[in-house]
């Protein structure tokens, strides 16, 4: 019997314009390591994922071949490629690009260095169970729905909001025939299983981490500092 594997698509196309940097932002280092780099080696040490997908900006193919994925030894990379214009384009690339022997897909964003080895593991049986699955913590805020004079409208109950993350995880052969049939009207998406809701297809929630932070603002890249430096017994705070 041929035995089917899991692959991650690792999305890194995405520019620093919030976090303030000229360059892609998951370049940018902490603790003088890039971003994605912490990102990568979580896949490429879990014994779930047989293969790394990593999507990254124009141009920039021979730049994280040379000082990411050689330099930090990630053999499980098997496929540098360019993303679109969209994410949601970038992640239909990264998908045309799976292995045929794919079983399940994780898909993770490169600016999110936080994923654990756990997390992984459970999306993966998620989506084994039902189809889909992705990582999310309950909302803490009280959420208020305003109009366009910046008056509030109403509050939301929140013990019904979920904060999304990645990783997610779906069954491959389902999410390659959606992202087969996207349109214009598609390119607004923000996370994959939005598709796969659309879709008709289940989608499982599993108990992420606020830790699991996705790198976007100055305040980001600050915080994500600091939990390292901790980690390793260097900060102050």
């Amino acid at each position: 019997m041929k035995h089917l594997k899991n692959y991650a698509i690792v999305v890194a196309a995405g520019k620093g314009r919030r976090v303030g940097r000229e360059i892609n932002k998951q370049y940018i280092k902490i603790n003088n390591k890039p971003i994605v780099a912490y990102t990568l080696e979580v896949l490429q040490k879990s014994i779930s994922i047989d293969g790394i997908i990593l999507v990254v900006g124009k141009g920039e193919i021979d730049y994280c071949r040379e000082k990411i994925v050689n330099k930090y030894d990630l053999a499980k990379v098997i496929s540098i490629i360019e993303g679109g214009k969209e994410r949601v384009n970038s992640v239909a690339n990264g998908i045309a690009k799976l292995p045929k022997d794919c079983s399940i897909v994780i898909i993770q964003d490169g600016a999110r260095p936080f994923l654990s080895e756990e997390m992984i593991e459970m999306t993966i049986t998620g989506a084994e169970e039902v189809g889909g699955a992705i990582v999310a913590v309950p909302v803490k805020d009280t959420i208020k729905v305003v109009n366009s004079n910046m008056e509030v409208e109403k509050t939301v109950d929140r013990s019904k909001l979920w904060s999304i993350q990645t990783p997610q995880a779906f069954k491959a052969s389902l999410i390659k025939e959606i992202y087969q049939t996207l349109s214009e009207a598609d390119k607004e998406i923000t996370d994959d299983a939005m598709l796969f809701e659309r879709a008709g297809y289940t989608v499982k929630i599993i108990m992420g981490s606020y830790r699991n932070i996705k790198i976007t603002t100055p305040e980001d890249l600050f915080v994500a500092e600091e939990m390292i430096k901790k980690e390793k017994g260097e900060s102050n705070v």
